[in-house]
C-alpha cells in the first residue's frame, strides 16, 4: 500500500542514518558527499510519495465524498414518496444491489483507513441489508418483467415503463452485473439480452467499470449456447482483436469455427455463412421452453391480449344488488355485485373493504410478512416456491375486530360459513411478485394435500384487493381467458368445487406480475365442511 511504501522509506532513512552515525566518521568526506546525495534523491521520492499518499487518500476522501452527495440526492427523491418510488421494478433492483454490492465496496474503501463510526454503523444495519440472494431475486424478477410484458432490454435501462414519473436508468455496470445473474443460473436468454445491452451502452459512450473484452467473452458464448455459431464467431473475434492475449477467446474462436464448418459440410454447402448485422433484442432468439405448459397463454392474459370476452357474451353480464338472501346484516345496505365472467361464474363486490379496514389490516400484517409458501401436493407441509414471489402473512379473527368484522363480511355476502375455513391470507406483491397458474383445490391425485386441517377440500375462494396496481398484477384465468384487474375496495369470488364436490379445472388461475406498483390482497378460502346444508349437492357431477 501507499501506506507501507513510504514506511518502508522512513525505515531506509533512519536505518541510512543510523549506520552512517556508527561508524564515527571512518568514511572520506567525498563518500559522505555522496551518500548524502542519495538521500537528497531520496528524499525527493520520499516526498513523491508522500504526495502521492496524500493524493490517493484525497481521491478515496473524493469516492466517498461523491457517493455521499449522490446518495443523498437520490434519498431525498425516495424518501418524499417511498411506495412510488419503489413501485418502479428497476428502482426496487437498484435499491437491493447498492446494499448487497456497492455499500460492502464502500466498507471496504474506508477499511483501508478504519472510520469507527461508519463501521459500527454498518455493523448494525447489516443484519437488516439484502444479501447475494436477494439481488439475485431482485435481478431475475426484472427478466420476468421482461419476458412477460415484451419489454427490450433498453426500454428497461433507460426506465421506459408505462404509467412511471420517477426517472431510473441502469447502467452499463447494472446491464452487465444482469447478464452474468443470468449466465451464472445457465439462462444464457436472457444473459445475451442483458450483455447486448451492455455493450450497446459501452459503444454509445457510456462510462463503465467492467471492460468490454469481460462483456464480449460472456456475450459471444451465451450466444453459442443460443445455437447461433456465425454471431458467436464475430463476437469472439472482436473480443480476440481487444485482447489477443484471452485466455479462452482464441481456443474458443477456433472451436467455433471447426464446429461452422462441420455444419456446413453436413448440409453440402460453401463458404462461412455470415453473421447478421441486427443487434441482438428481444425477439432475436427463441425463449426456452419450461415447466409451465400455458406460459404462452398466461403472459398474452397478463398483456390484455387473448381475453376470451365477447360481445354476445358481455351481454349476458349484469350488476346487482345482493343482499345475501335478506341477511339482516346486508339488508339496510346490501353489496354492489357484478358479473365478471359468465361460466365458471365470477363476480365483484364493490366496496367490500374500507380504506380503514385495509390501512388496519396492512398494519396487522406488515410486521408478520414472510416469503409466502405452498403446500406441498404429496406431503401437505407448507414451502416455498419458485412460482410463487410474494409476501404474506395469517391473521386470526381474535386478533383485532377489524378482522373478525371481514371475516363475518365474507360470510354474510357468500352465504358459506367461515368456521371451518383457513385463516385471513395477506400477501403483498413487490417488484416482479407473481403466482404462476395453479389450483386453489387439491386434486385426486393430492389426496393428503388438506389431510391435517380436516376440513375437507377448498370449496371457494374470496379475494379481496386491498390496492390499485399501475401496471400489471392481473389475476387471469389461462382455460378460459380471463382477466381481472385489481381494484381497490372490491373482491372478487369464486367456486372451485362443483356441488358434487369434483374439482372446477377451468378455475386455473395465476397471479400475473406486478410490473409497477405495489399489489396488497387478502384472501380467504373456504373448504367444505360446515356447508352440507348451505350448498347442497347437485344431481349430476358438474351441477
Amino acid at each position: 500500500s501507499r501506506g507501507g511504501y513510504v514506511l518502508s522509506i522512513f525505515l531506509r532513512f533512519h536505518l541510512l542514518k543510523s549506520f552512517s552515525t556508527s561508524q564515527n566518521c571512518f568514511f572520506s568526506l567525498n563518500l559522505l558527499l555522496g551518500q548524502m546525495t542519495d538521500l537528497i534523491y531520496t528524499e525527493k521520492e520520499l516526498v513523491q510519495s508522500l504526495k502521492e499518499y496524500i493524493k490517493a487518500e484525497e481521491s478515496k476522501l473524493d469516492a466517498v465524498k461523491s457517493w455521499a452527495n449522490k446518495l443523498d440526492v437520490l434519498t431525498r427523491v425516495s424518501t418524499l414518496d417511498p411506495e412510488g418510488y419503489l413501485a418502479h421494478p428497476v428502482n426496487a433492483y437498484k435499491l437491493m444491489k447498492r446494499l448487497n454490492t456497492e455499500w460492502s465496496e464502500l466498507e471496504s474503501l474506508v477499511l483501508q483507513d478504519p472510520s469507527d463510526g461508519f463501521i459500527s454503523n454498518m455493523t448494525v444495519h447489516r443484519q437488516y441489508f439484502p444479501d447475494q440472494e436477494d439481488e439475485k431475486g431482485a435481478a431475475k424478477a426484472l427478466m420476468r418483467l421482461q419476458d412477460t410484458y415484451k419489454l427490450d432490454s433498453e426500454s428497461f435501462a433507460r426506465g421506459k415503463l408505462p404509467g412511471m414519473h420517477h426517472n431510473a436508468i441502469l447502467t452499463v455496470d447494472d446491464c452487465y452485473d444482469m447478464g452474468k445473474t443470468a449466465y451464472n443460473e445457465a439462462d444464457y436468454y436472457h444473459a445475451v439480452l442483458w450483455m447486448q445491452q451492455a455493450l450497446r451502452q459501452m459503444d454509445a459512450g457510456e462510462e463503465h467499470v467492467v471492460s468490454k473484452a469481460d462483456v464480449l467473452d460472456y456475450l459471444s458464448y451465451s450466444v453459442y449456447q443460443m445455437g447461433d455459431l456465425p454471431r458467436a464467431i464475430e463476437l469472439t473475434r472482436r473480443l480476440v482483436a481487444i485482447d489477443s492475449s484471452h485466455q479462452r477467446a482464441g481456443g474458443n474462436l477456433r472451436y467455433f469455427e471447426k464446429l461452422l464448418s462441420k455444419q456446413l459440410n453436413e448440409l453440402n454447402q460453401e463458404g462461412q455463412e455470415p453473421a447478421t448485422e441486427e443487434p441482438i433484442q428481444l425477439g432475436t432468439y427463441k425463449r426456452p421452453n419450461d415447466y409451465l405448459p400455458e406460459r404462452e397463454i398466461y403472459e398474452a392474459l397478463c398483456r390484455g391480449e387473448g381475453v376470451k370476452m365477447t360481445t354476445e357474451r358481455r351481454s349476458r353480464l349484469y350488476c346487482r344488488y345482493h343482499d345475501g338472501n335478506r341477511n339482516p346484516r346486508l339488508l339496510l345496505q346490501p353489496m354492489k355485485e357484478e358479473d365478471e365472467w359468465d361460466s365458471p361464474h365470477i363476480v365483484r363486490y364493490l366496496n367490500a373493504l374500507s380504506d380503514q379496514e385495509i390501512e388496519k389490516i396492512k398494519e396487522l400484517a406488515k410486521p408478520r410478512l414472510a416469503r409466502a409458501t405452498v403446500r406441498d401436493p404429496i406431503t401437505g407441509v407448507l414451502t416455498t416456491a419458485n412460482y410463487r414471489v410474494s409476501k404474506s402473512a395469517w391473521l386470526e379473527g381474535e386478533e383485532d375486530p377489524v378482522i373478525e368484522r371481514v371475516n363475518q363480511r365474507i360470510e354474510d355476502i357468500t352465504g358459506l360459513t367461515t368456521q371451518t375455513a383457513e385463516l385471513l391470507q395477506i400477501a403483498n406483491y413487490g417488484v416482479g411478485g407473481q403466482y404462476e397458474p395453479h389450483f386453489d383445490f387439491s386434486r385426486k391425485e393430492e389426496p393428503d394435500a388438506f389431510k391435517t386441517l380436516g376440513t375437507g377440500n377448498r370449496v371457494a375462494t374470496f379475494l379481496n384487493y386491498m390496492s390499485d396496481v399501475e401496471a400489471g398484477g392481473a389475476t387471469v384465468f389461462p382455460d378460459f381467458g380471463a382477466a381481472i384487474y385489481p381494484k381497490k375496495g372490491t373482491a372478487v369470488f369464486w367456486y372451485n368445487l362443483f356441488r358434487s364436490g369434483e374439482g372446477d379445472y377451468r378455475t386455473r388461475h395465476a397471479a400475473c406480475p406486478v410490473l409497477v406498483g405495489s399489489k396488497w390482497v387478502s384472501n380467504k378460502w373456504i373448504h367444505e365442511r360446515g356447508q352440507e346444508f348451505r350448498r347442497p349437492c347437485g344431481l349430476t357431477e358438474v351441477d
